[in-house]
């Protein structure tokens, strides 16, 4: 039984995949409610005992699970789910806690912000911040030594900020450049650190140890135009930022089916491995041995 678009069949119970496609799986991405921008100056300060720091932590927590995952192959999706979310309870609570968050606070100012902002210009504010992001996508992309990616993301950003009005029309997508995310969290999944235990983070939402630790990184160690900006200039952008990404998110809600945290769980474990393998998925845990179409590069 295959799932419709945009559903997901709940493991062990109607077979467990996900049927998506690969937009509709981005926008289950971590949404960042706070930065910490004040620590910023003290990182850039000690920039390299710190990311030492933050790498030294990654391995402590995602060794051994990887270890685990390397010793004991997965043969059906409940233990699967067993061994990527050892934690499940207390994150459960934790994605209860961050609900209740959105549903009183973020999701009611996300909604307003929908109802008056033209879609022309809603738009336009979405391509402003991703285009910020292209300096992370460049940085990321030359420590994985993927020169092409690099060369995408320079030129991305040149398009969009001299033809994209600062970038506020994604010009690039039209010339056929288009984005190819890359964090810190998948480097160091492309160096082959695994990417130890789900977590649900307070605020920031799904996660994983190295997930985390790319997160901080690109946040407080790698460079980033977000540096230029003082403040309190720079909350104002971040708010706007939060709520115009909750305000994308909206739509999204009607693909949910079944469980939420699973639902929730499941799309963004495997929209990690999706990017971290540049779309070259080889052990799918939600697909079948008998189904030919549930890789997501065939969406």
């Amino acid at each position: 039984m295959k799932a419709g678009y945009g559903e997901i069949l709940c493991p062990g119970k109607s077979g467990g995949i996900i049927k998506n496609n690969v937009p509709a799986l981005r926008r289950f991405e971590t949404i960042h409610i706070t930065q910490g921008l004040k620590m910023r100056p003290l990182f850039f300060r000690h920039r390299p005992r710190a990311l030492l720091l933050t790498i030294m932590l990654a391995v402590l927590f995602a060794g051994p699970l990887s270890a685990r995952e390397a010793q004991e192959p997965v043969s059906q999706r409940d233990s699967w789910a067993q061994e990527v979310d050892p934690y499940e309870n207390w994150n459960r609570k934790v994605f209860s806690f961050n609900e209740t968050i959105d549903r009183w606070f973020l999701k009611p100012v996300a909604r307003f912000y929908r109802s008056v902002m033209p879609s022309f210009a809603d738009r336009a504010v979405t391509n402003f911040f991703n285009n910020l992001t292209e300096v992370r996508n460049f940085t990321n992309s030359v420590l994985q030594l993927k020169a092409e990616s690099a060369v995408v993301a320079v030129g991305r950003f040149t398009y969009n900020t001299v033809f994209g009005l600062g970038g506020l029309i994604d010009v690039a997508t039209a010339f056929d450049l288009p984005e190819r995310p890359e964090d810190f969290g998948q480097t160091l999944g492309y160096w082959g650190l695994g990417s130890g235990p789900y977590l649900m983070l307070p605020l920031l939402g799904p996660s994983s140890p190295r997930d985390f630790t790319g997160f901080a990184s690109d946040s407080f160690l790698a460079p980033s135009l977000w540096d230029n900006v003082d403040s309190p200039e720079s909350y104002y952008a971040r708010g706007v930022q939060i709520v115009d990404k909750r305000a994308d998110l909206i739509p999204a809600e009607s693909f949910i089916s079944g469980d939420t945290y699973t639902f929730v769980r499941n799309a963004y474990l495997q929209r990690r491995e999706f990017l971290i393998n540049d779309g070259k998925v080889e052990n799918d845990p939600f697909a079948n041995e008998d189904d030919e179409d549930l890789m997501l590069e065939d969406f």
